[in-house]
């Protein structure tokens, strides 16, 4: 699209995109989401490498959702599953999207993780054919795991002295260490789609994961689609929930190339619109304007869906990147009033929510986010959530 092209796009403003987004993601009070489920549909997934991120998105957007509630949609009917998918991220998947998941996303996860297990192992010189030793590893796990039982990383190394070993990294710096090549095998495993993190030995807060064979734990394997196919299906899931974004917005959140983000909106009915000046996406379906929502406020955690759904944030988080990011772009908790982001919380010593506002949002306001901080500190009941990506914010308030 040309400058002449953009000049007679429709334009989408801050207004709508923000509007769409309260709709879309469950945030407003005329219209939450049922269950679990329909939450991290509503999202395309949940994030899920903080394992409380997921409880506390889910429950922002499930009015009365409970922690029971999510563990029975997880280990119980097993209608959403974790998985490791795009941007080598962990999420929690609807069980349906698994297949395009897997094809759009994590094969590229695997292949890069793979290559690089290989390489390691190989200069640490702990072998000297990395990759037949990778194949004798996991071939290794996946007998464990053949009758069904999960197994915990712990379990799976006393079994299997293949998994056994480490490699030394930064030697002789105060950062140096060893890290063990077992769990690395797990996570070529998992973003291959042969194993999945089944239960949880820990608290929900707390990430202990017992593995189990993907057949055994969902009934069957992942089918295999091609990666265009994959990464189409990603893209309109995504321009339905985010939409509209841009091509840079896409990119960046699948992980992918360009070039296969082009070839997913070639393949969609899609219509371009006018972002402030830069070309954006929306379904042709979707395409027409929707009106401002009711005034609301959310408290949402760190690594949210919604606060990381987008490459280009301007226009939702304006100023406040500094405070609420770290400097890897891990987003911390954060306050948001109609659709913008205008601070940031944390949990005090006693576990109650204390929020820090970093902008004027009048009294009407400031007295819901209270009512919000209050709800949570409620449904949390003193139990405090250690940030696995605290924001600086979060570092200098807490």
């Amino acid at each position: 699209m040309g400058a002449s092209e953009l000049a007679t796009a429709r334009t989408v403003d801050f207004s709508e995109r923000r509007a769409r987004l309260a709709r879309r993601h469950r945030l407003t009070g005329t219209n939450p989401a049922g269950d679990p489920v329909e939450a991290a549909r509503s999202l395309v997934c949940l994030h899920a490498t903080d394992p409380s991120t997921v409880y506390l998105s889910a429950r922002a957007r499930v009015p009365g959702m409970t922690i029971a509630d999510l563990d029975r949609a997880l280990y119980e009917d097993r209608s959403l599953v974790k998985h490791l998918s795009m941007r080598r991220t962990l999420f929690v998947f609807p069980r349906e999207a698994m297949p395009y998941a897997q094809a759009g996303g994590s094969n590229r996860v695997a292949e890069r993780e793979r290559k690089r297990l290989v390489s390691e192992v190989e200069k640490a010189g702990l072998f000297t054919d990395g990759a037949r030793w990778l194949d004798e590893a996991a071939d290794a796990v996946l007998g464990a795991l053949a009758g069904g039982e999960p197994a915990s990383y712990s379990e799976l190394r006393d079994e299997l002295p293949v998994l056994r070993g480490a490699m030394t990294y930064g030697e002789g710096r105060s950062w140096g260490g060893h890290v063990s090549i077992g769990p690395r095998v797990l996570t070529v495993l998992s973003a291959e789609g042969r194993v999945v993190r089944a239960t949880n030995d820990g608290p929900w807060r707390v990430s202990r994961n017992r593995w189990a064979t993907t057949q055994s734990w969902l009934g069957d394997a992942i089918e295999p689609l091609a990666e265009v196919d994959g990464v189409t299906w990603l893209v309109e899931q995504w321009l339905r929930s985010f939409g509209p974004g841009t091509e840079n917005d896409l990119r960046w959140w699948l992980g992918s190339t360009l070039t296969l983000v082009r070839k997913a909106l070639s393949a969609l009915d899609v219509v371009e619109v006018d972002l402030d000046g830069t070309i954006g996406y929306l379904m042709a379906d979707d395409a027409e304007p929707v009106a401002e929502v009711e005034p609301w406020v959310a408290l949402l955690p760190g690594l949210d869906p919604t606060t990381m759904g987008w490459k280009d944030r301007d226009w939702y988080l304006g100023p406040h990147r500094e405070p609420l990011f770290d400097t890897a772009g891990n987003a911390g908790p954060t306050l948001w009033c109609d659709g913008r982001i205008v601070g940031g919380w944390w949990q005090n010593d006693a576990g109650d929510v204390v929020s820090h506002l970093l902008e004027d949002v009048g009294a009407d306001a400031r007295r819901a986010l209270d009512a919000e901080a209050e709800a949570l500190s409620e449904w949390l009941g003193g139990v405090r959530v250690m940030l696995r990506f605290p924001s600086p914010l979060s570092k200098r308030m807490g």
